[in-house]
């Protein structure tokens, strides 16, 4: 009930009205400014010729570790 009066009040719609959302142009000039668009904030490039095995390499090694890990920590003689 409190909230809907603050919402209803004249100064609050005054101060959303006036809040500006806009950003600033990017300065090409500067030292930290990185190119943008696709595929370019990613550290690796997806258009070479074996990126698909690359890939799914690297997931089915960083998946099945743990669990290889586990079953030799298992089997292990002690």
């Amino acid at each position: 009930m409190l909230s809907r009066s603050i919402i209803r009040s004249p100064a609050t719609r005054a101060l959303i009205a006036r809040r500006g959302f806009q950003t600033t142009r990017p300065q090409m000039s500067s030292p930290y400014h990185y190119p943008e668009g696709p595929r370019s904030n990613i550290p690796f490039n997806p258009l070479t010729k074996y990126f698909a095995v690359r890939y799914w390499s690297f997931m089915f090694v960083g998946f099945f570790a743990p669990f290889g890990l586990a079953v030799w920590q298992t089997y292990k003689n002690q």
